[in-house]
């Protein structure tokens, strides 16, 4: 599959699929229970997660597609990437620890 930017340059389609691919896992995963747990009944806790599964996915694409620069890789240092990665796999981490604390009571 090959996406293009507004400038029409060939983007890399990985990350943008990666990031929808574990909204999806998410949304699904955990969206039914706690709307389930906010009194929501399931087919509409269902469509709430599919709304909200289609609005990561759209701001992924136009964050990791539509406004990417190919050029930008170059601008920024490998140090500060690699501390962007780190400090996103924490916070990934952490988001799914809060997620599992209602599990655990």
């Amino acid at each position: 599959m090959q996406l293009h930017n507004r400038e029409g340059t060939a983007v890399d389609p990985v990350p943008w699929f990666v990031v929808t691919a574990v909204a999806f896992a998410t949304m699904y995963s955990f969206g039914p229970m706690y709307f389930a747990a906010l009194g929501v009944a399931l087919p509409y806790g269902v469509a709430l997660s599919t709304v909200a599964f289609l609005a990561a996915a759209g701001a992924a694409f136009y964050r990791l597609v539509w406004t990417f620069r190919p050029a930008h890789r170059a601008e920024v240092p490998v140090g500060d990437r690699f501390e962007r990665l780190v400090l996103a796999t924490l916070v990934c981490v952490g988001v799914v620890a809060l997620l599992a604390l209602p599990l655990l009571v």
